[in-house]
């Protein structure tokens, strides 16, 4: 008898132990999006942004790995989650193996936000890769823009400096131009 092979879900091949590098992970955050949130630091970042609140992300060497099927296994043990962010350092260095990630999260029914120092334009034409701009098709919202110190502003909801954007991305991918929330 033939195996059915690795689970699929929206048509993409979940391999469960491809290896995440994070640097944390926060499993009850109310303030990287709204409502109750399992927030993923992801290790490495080249932006390195001034006044960054994560340098410690910055080296692609640091934190730890952790498989698809540990990072659900959080998820899983938290029936109040609303969603999962995706923090750093840089996500979008990692983006490859988030697309799996993504696709088995919103099996479970959660949304997804994404904080990147990459403009979604820059996304949307394959900068820092391909597999980047195939994961704003499983991101809920982006938070894009580097940090800018001098546009720091403790009242710009959800963004940290003022110049970063949240974006609905699936409504701006359908019309062709930036749909903003919380402006």
């Amino acid at each position: 008898m033939e195996s059915a092979g690795p689970p699929s879900l929206w048509g993409y091949t979940i391999v469960s132990n491809v290896q995440i590098r994070i640097a944390g992970a926060v499993n009850d955050s109310i303030v990287d999006g709204p409502g109750i949130r399992m927030a993923l630091f992801m290790q490495g970042c080249k932006h390195h942004c001034l006044g960054c609140q994560n340098p410690e992300t910055h080296n692609f060497s640091g934190g730890s790995t952790k498989t698809i099927d540990d990072i659900l296994t959080a998820i899983e043990q938290n029936p109040l989650l609303d969603g999962v962010t995706f923090s750093g350092g840089e996500p979008l260095e990692q983006a490859a193996s988030l697309i799996g990630l993504s696709c088995a999260i919103h099996d479970r029914g959660l949304n997804i936000w994404c904080y990147t120092g990459y403009l979604f334009e820059e996304i949307c034409a394959g900068v820092p890769s391909p597999e980047a701009r195939e994961l704003l098709q499983h991101v809920d919202v982006l938070i894009d823009g580097p940090f800018i110190e001098a546009q720091r502003s403790l009242d710009a909801r959800w963004r940290g400096s003022t110049n970063q954007r949240v974006i609905d991305v699936a409504a701006s991918l359908a019309g062709g131009e930036i749909v903003t929330l919380y402006s």
